[in-house]
């Protein structure tokens, strides 16, 4: 058994005492010198994209979404032909000063509209349903340590799929205080495998690790719930901290909008409300270290453009995706706007995608974390060498 393996002991005793991080994994990370960052925020539920970024000036789309469409005296002015949600004031900022783009037609080059297989896809950087069985932030994790040490870090409970597979990984979440060294079930513990040559080595490091984590969060703000712009906040520090991961994924759940979506306000407001504090939060956190992060926020697959009969909207096919950052360079739209008018929409019913999701995915870990690009178009992400670069975006 490795000294990995051990680890992946005290992570499951970590659960049992109520630990608010998890570690699996051991190496020590090797600080690069430009230590770049990459968040990969999931939305899951299928976001609105045409709410995330309403096309004010595309004559079909006050139409199209009748009750639900973004008025334009509502919207944060983008650019000439784009708004953004009235939720998305600081996305807004950040994209005024350019460090915020969007990508308004996005999606997996694999069109299916069922939440778990898209999700599937998206996590796994598969070209094909349930090609590979890890995810490709992990593969990103190895490419990167074939050159340099590397880590990550799932802000859950428990990593998702994207983070999944052999590179070593960290979780973190907000749990209940937890004071390792004066805790009296910790210290009989720590005496009962303190023996075996194997697990008291790794229950003494998993404590050392949460001293850690405590002395990280002792600076951070009380977290309320529902509080997601210090909940981010205080994730963010553990990317700041030195010697930090390198990349991190956040999960944010809620977008399925059948129903009720509302406009500017509504359900989906107040999901994307909690989205626009999250960035928020990761940008206060991350300090100085945010002119060195990309953040980049996609979810499984879009919307229909057509509202419902219950003021919502039903499983679609492109959505818009965010890319957000100080490493950013200022830039207009990512890909082409297909339009909503008739005949340009997919299979008469969908925003149509002009942008394979994987190359912006693909740039960020090649251009910014540095990924060789023959292991990005090969082992990242599959039989993806069509899927090329973006210029310009980093």
């Amino acid at each position: 058994m490795t000294h990995a393996l051990s680890r992946r002991a005290t992570l499951r005793l970590g659960f049992g005492l109520g630990l608010g991080v998890t570690v699996l994994g051991t190496t020590a990370l090797a600080a690069d010198a430009r230590s770049p960052r990459l968040v990969v925020i999931i939305c899951r539920g299928a976001m609105d994209g045409l709410s995330v970024s309403p096309p004010l000036h595309d004559p079909a789309y006050a139409a199209l979404r009748g009750a639900i469409a973004i008025p334009p005296d509502k919207a944060l002015p983008l650019d000439g032909d784009f708004g953004l949600h009235p939720k998305l004031v600081n996305i807004q900022r950040l994209a005024l000063a350019g460090q915020a783009r969007i990508a308004p037609a996005v999606a997996w080059p694999v069109h299916i509209r069922s939440h778990f297989e898209a999700q599937d896809l998206l996590e796994s950087g598969a070209d094909k349903l349930y090609g590979t069985q890890t995810g490709w932030l992990n593969r990103t994790v190895q490419a990167l340590s074939e050159d340099r040490a590397a880590r990550a870090i799932a802000v859950a409970p428990q990593a998702p799929l994207i983070l999944q597979g052999p590179a070593a990984y960290d979780t973190w979440s907000p749990g209940a205080p937890f004071n390792p060294a004066g805790s009296r079930l910790a210290g009989i513990l720590q005496d009962l495998y303190q023996p075996d040559p194997l697990l008291g080595p790794a229950f003494a490091a998993g404590l050392a690790v949460e001293h850690e984590a405590m002395a990280l969060n002792a600076n951070a703000p009380a977290l309320k719930a529902n509080d997601a712009r210090d909940f981010a906040t205080a994730a963010a520090r553990f990317l700041a901290a030195p010697g930090g991961p390198a990349i991190a994924v956040i999960s944010l759940d809620g977008f399925d909008t059948h129903a009720n979506q509302g406009a500017a306000d509504g359900q989906l407001a107040n999901r994307l409300s909690g989205l626009d504090d999250v960035v928020a939060g990761l940008e206060k956190g991350l300090g100085p270290d945010w002119a060195q992060t990309a953040v980049v926020v996609a979810t499984e697959f879009g919307r229909t453009a057509h509202v419902n009969g219950t003021g919502g909207t039903d499983h679609g096919t492109a959505s818009t995706l965010i890319v957000a950052g100080g490493a950013l360079k200022a830039g207009g739209l990512l890909g082409d706007w297909p339009g909503l008018g008739q005949g340009q929409l997919f299979e008469n019913r969908d925003t149509a995608p002009t942008l394979d999701m994987r190359r912006v995915f693909k740039t960020l870990i090649v251009e910014h974390l540095g990924v060789d690009r023959r292991l990005a178009d090969t082992r990242v992400f599959p039989d993806s060498r069509d899927a090329g670069l973006i210029s310009g975006l980093v």
